[in-house]
């Protein structure tokens, strides 16, 4: 294997952990080597980072790898470029990166080569590769989807735009999602060279109570829908007197339509790394573990690389970095549902017992995992810790609003021109997302409504999208974060089958520990069901805001709570549309029963 920047430059340098780490080995890695002048030691650090980027020879083929880029045909790219170089004997490297996170133009690759600008190809078939490699050899970008930047030596690259002229790039602020589709996700290298693992260098020269405040006046509230602010579950837990303390992360995901949490671990696993050794030095626990779905394949396989990447290195494990701070990370991947997203559901699910919520009190910053202190993150808010720990919270903190900070990735779906995981400052309207960002919808179709915040979340009608989306704002319009997820709802949907289709769900995910969410949920579909077949009465209006009421004050946990929220939103703002099936025993998109027509076959 040839020489990386993670290796000890010459005989000079001296980190050899875990029994003689060197407590600048990471920002040696950037900008060293820092503890000797030697001009050979950084002509051989020049010559690897040149190498990293445009690759052995001069040239370098990246194909995104990643859940939703193998969907529609990512690995038959990969072999036909693979092919295409073995077959005429071109010196070109092949690098896989993670997802960038724009849906819409998978599978998608970019060639890059000193001197000329790197090209990003969209939608690309084997059929395309040759043609592709072949123009960009001769200099010619002009099939381009967009550049990374221009250098003003290849044909046709006035006319290609740059990422930063796109709207749906611009108008990001991509934070915890910067390296996605940019580095090689199974290489601490790359991740390093680009100011990972500084956070953690960062922390652990700081007291743990300093890496909290520091968490604090970011403004850093938790991803996974609540919006509880992290440092007072980071501060709860380091309170508590306990001889062992847990960190766990949540990368099950279970909300449909919901994609940016794997996507991260997909395609930038070390952040989550950092993020959970960061969190587990500020409260004082030795072990993590993150909980990955079974359909979480890739995302584990590559998270368990960059677990043993960040051991064999003296990141993770024993006397990290010589702090004298010790801590490791284990993979739990089990058939999650769509309770584990609840945190003491998850807690059982990891400790091999049925995934069910538990009574609260205790909650688990006292008594959590095997009875212990334990703190509970999604993924995304492990990132945030990570990017603020290397940036500062006084960078971090000016973006987003006076009680949030930094931003939020959005899964956008549905009816929508550009369908993808978009980073965005907290804050930015609803509006901004699905219009300017997303495209707004296909031609020849009109949005109706946006479902805001995944299952639980609630729809809210175009006129009404507006809006900031934070934690604060949304509630009093009747719907929730979440998840960040927005579906686009066209004109051509209806409601009434929309809000059946999602308490449908909610009764098959339930699990059925609390009477109100094992009940409450059947009832409310049967009423459902009873109005979308033109049997409904107005008097099952009210009986499904009365139980949708219920369930949001009585049920056990969070998603129990959230179960009515789309039926109660589609009511509030769609009114009418529950009434064409009540009163006219119509449905105005001609989707639900009542509006299909009974054939009778006379013999």
């Amino acid at each position: 294997m040839s020489w990386t920047l993670m290796n000890r430059c010459c005989l000079k340098c001296w980190h050899k952990p875990p029994d003689n780490p060197c407590p600048n080995y990471v920002q040696c890695r950037i900008k060293g080597p820092l503890c000797h002048d030697d001009p050979e030691c950084r002509e051989l650090r020049a010559r690897r980072l040149n190498e990293l980027e445009f690759g052995r020879y001069g040239v370098k083929v990246r194909v995104a790898i990643a859940s939703c880029t193998l969907a529609v045909g990512a690995a038959e790219v990969y072999e036909a470029i693979r092919d295409y170089v073995k077959e005429s004997g071109l010196a070109i490297d092949i690098s896989v990166v993670g997802c960038h996170g724009l849906d819409f133009i998978d599978p998608w690759i970019e060639v890059v080569r000193k001197g000329y600008p790197p090209a990003i190809y969209a939608n690309v078939s084997p059929e395309e590769v040759e043609d592709i490699i072949s123009r960009y050899l001769s200099g010619d970008v002009s099939k381009a989807f967009a550049l990374r930047y221009r250098t003003g030596n290849a044909k046709g690259e006035f006319h290609v735009p740059t990422l930063d002229e796109l709207v749906f790039w611009r108008k990001q602020v991509r934070l915890v999602s910067s390296n996605c589709g940019l580095i090689n996700p199974e290489s601490i290298e790359e991740y390093v060279v680009r100011g990972g693992y500084l956070g953690l260098a960062r922390a652990l020269r700081m007291r743990p109570e300093e890496v909290i405040e520091e968490i604090k006046l970011a403004k850093l509230r938790g991803r996974g829908g609540a919006g509880f602010p992290t440092w007072i579950k980071w501060k709860a837990v380091k309170d508590q007197v306990s001889d062992v303390k847990y960190v766990v992360a949540n990368a099950e995901e279970g909300d449909p339509s919901a994609f940016s949490n794997r996507l991260l671990v997909e395609s930038d696993p070390h952040i989550l790394v950092e993020g959970m050794i960061i969190a587990g030095y500020a409260i004082g626990a030795s072990k993590g573990y993150v909980f990955v779905g079974t359909e979480g394949d890739l995302a584990a396989e590559r998270l368990k690389k960059a677990i043993e990447e960040a051991k064999k290195y003296g990141l993770l494990g024993e006397n990290i970095l010589g702090s004298g701070f010790a801590f490791d990370i284990e993979i739990v991947q089990d058939a999650g549902r769509y309770t584990s997203g609840e945190e003491t559901a998850l807690l059982e699910e990891i400790e091999g017992k049925r995934s069910t919520p538990r009574v609260r009190p205790p909650y688990p910053v006292t008594k959590g995992l095997w009875g212990k202190p334990t703190v509970i993150n999604n993924v995304e808010t492990l990132a945030h810790a990570a990017v603020i720990l290397r940036d500062g919270w006084d960078r971090y903190a000016t973006i987003g609003t006076e009680k949030s900070g930094g931003t939020k990735m959005v899964s956008v779906s549905g009816s929508i021109k550009r369908p993808g995981v978009y980073e965005v400052p907290i804050g930015t309207t609803i509006r901004t997302i699905i219009e300017d960002i997303a495209g707004g919808a296909p031609e020849g179709l009109k949005l109706k409504a946006v479902e805001v915040g995944g299952p639980a979340g609630g729809f809210l009608p175009v006129s009404e999208i507006n809006i900031p989306l934070d934690y604060d704002t949304l509630p009093k319009l009747g719907v929730a974060m979440g998840s960040g997820v927005l579906v686009a709802v066209d004109e051509h949907k209806c409601m009434v089958d929309l809000a059946r289709q999602f308490m449908a769900f909610f009764v098959s995910e339930s699990c059925g520990k609390c009477v109100p969410c094992r009940v409450g949920t059947k009832t409310m579909l049967s009423i459902l069901e009873r109005i979308s077949s033109g049997k409904g009465s107005e008097e099952d209006l009210e009986l499904l805001k009365e139980l949708g009421e219920t369930l949001k004050d009585a049920c056990l946990c969070a998603l129990g709570n959230g179960a009515p929220i789309p039926v109660l939103s589609s009511i509030r703002y769609f009114k009418e549309e529950f009434s064409a099936h009540i009163r006219e025993k119509r449905c105005p998109a001609g989707i639900c029963p009542v509006s299909r027509e009974v054939v009778r076959y006379e013999g």
